[in-house]
């Protein structure tokens, strides 16, 4: 560990390879923790499933990959079936849980996030697969750092989709249901809101925004039926910290996110890069609990 730490300070260029790095896969972790941002302060579900999206949206990006087809050209297709999906999820399981307790949600989405794993599983295999891009390797600095330019495509890409999501939130009638919604879907109902529509809609559109960065992950990093996990971990970490409703903040915790694993990964290696999601979790509900504690003392 002593020894990666100190290559950082005698190779400052491998620092800009790791930032590079890591805020090109964040700002994939960002886009896919907003739809949870969106599934959560909407409906209040806290959809365990969300990971399990983005690896679907792998799969359908690299099966299109076998047939021939570009896999970027795979992404509006993978939005449009996501999201479908994500309606037929809604309408047969989510609509029932809304209004249990936290833990039924839990169950509930935890249930739909391992019945997607084994038929993920049953579909293509365990092996782990990727989306060949087919675009060049840029390298700088003599060869000292090298950049995919499929990460250049991702990352504009991502900051397409999300001015693409900020927009519709504030400009379509939908959007602005949704966030009528969001903040008393009491009141909203009362107002001729037909919320029932407002959470399928808000549900598959998570779904389509995980399907839009599976394939984006699928094209820089791997996939496998049983990786969704890490990411349902990430996209909480990120929600977490950054608050729901608080755009530029997921987007400042997604992008963080992929800094601290980088250089996680570097300095205490590969085997440790997902203990520090689950860690920076942790320490992410502590602060979280100590400035609620420190709430109710002032108001006490």
């Amino acid at each position: 560990m002593l020894v990666n730490f100190s290559l950082l300070i005698q190779a400052p260029l491998l620092n800009v390879q790791l930032m590079l790095d890591g805020l090109f896969i964040g700002a994939i972790f960002a886009l896919a923790a907003y739809g949870l941002a969106l599934v959560w302060g909407v409906m209040n579900v806290k959809n365990l499933a969300q990971g399990e999206f983005v690896i679907m949206g792998g799969y359908i990006a690299w099966y299109m990959g076998t047939l021939g087809i570009h896999p970027i050209l795979a992404l509006p297709v993978a939005a449009v079936l996501m999201f479908g999906f994500g309606w037929v999820l809604y309408v047969t399981i989510i609509r029932r849980v809304i209004a249990r307790d936290l833990f039924t949600s839990l169950l509930a989405t935890f249930g739909i996030a391992l019945v997607i794993q084994q038929a993920l599983n049953l579909a293509f295999g365990p092996a782990v697969q990727s989306a060949h891009s087919g675009f060049e390797i840029r390298s700088f600095f003599d060869g000292m750092v090298t950049v995919a330019d499929i990460k250049f495509v991702s990352f504009g890409l991502c900051v397409l989709l999300a001015g693409a999501v900020v927009l519709f939130m504030k400009r379509s009638r939908m959007g602005q249901a949704i966030r009528a919604t969001a903040q008393d879907a009491r009141a909203a109902k009362v107002m001729g809101i037909d919320t029932e529509r407002v959470y399928a809609f808000t549900y598959s559109l998570n779904c389509a925004i995980c399907g839009a960065a599976g394939v984006l992950v699928s094209m820089i990093w791997v996939i496998q039926p049983f990786y969704g996990v890490p990411h349902s971990i990430r996209a909480f970490v990120i929600v977490t910290a950054a608050g729901l409703g608080n755009l530029p903040g997921v987007i400042l915790a997604g992008l963080g996110l992929g800094l601290a694993e980088q250089y996680s990964g570097f300095v205490l290696g590969a085997q440790f890069q997902q203990a520090t999601v689950v860690g920076l979790l942790v320490i992410v509900l502590i602060w979280r609990q100590y400035l609620l504690i420190k709430h109710r003392q002032v108001v006490r």
